[in-house]
């Protein structure tokens, strides 16, 4: 239920967003300005902070990769998005509501819930299963191109 609620929030934000950013914008472009997620990731703090359209709107414990295995760094974009997969590299291991952004690496679900605060993956970004699902429903609904995954020390 928590998901549905959720995902109806979520809808009902961007589409006001959207509304905002035309009337303000009518035709300038910034409509399609106005329409972005950013989600920054800190290493160090294993916390995954949302912003829509410059707005902080999440902030999630996560579970990044542990001492033998590395999350890669830099600004991306989601390359693909499954609701779920499963790991080709690690005995099809699940990764529900998994957006991918550089390879074979991903922000998605885990059910390590109590691992969530501490570096734990083999290099993923992991989130609460709710939090996923949210995050998965913002990028299907302002899209691929209006994401950026920042990950930072």
């Amino acid at each position: 239920m928590h998901t549905a609620i959720s995902a109806k929030l979520i809808n009902i934000i961007a589409a006001a967003l959207m509304c905002a950013a035309l009337l303000v914008g009518a035709g300038s472009g910034a409509a399609h300005a106005a329409n972005r997620i950013v989600a920054r990731v800190s290493l160090s703090q294993q916390v995954m902070e949302v912003s829509v359209d410059g707005r902080p709107t999440f902030a999630w414990k996560v579970s990044t990769g542990d001492r033998a295995h590395v999350t890669p760094t830099g600004s991306f974009r989601p390359t693909r998005m499954h609701e779920m997969w499963y790991s080709k590299k690690y005995d099809n291991a699940p990764m529900p509501h998994s957006v991918f952004f550089s390879g074979g690496y991903a922000v998605h679900a885990t059910y390590a819930i109590k691992r969530l605060g501490q570096p734990a993956s083999h290099g993923c970004v992991r989130l609460h299963p709710d939090n996923a699902a949210d995050f998965y429903q913002l990028v299907e609904t302002f899209g691929p191109a209006n994401t950026s995954i920042v990950i930072v020390k």
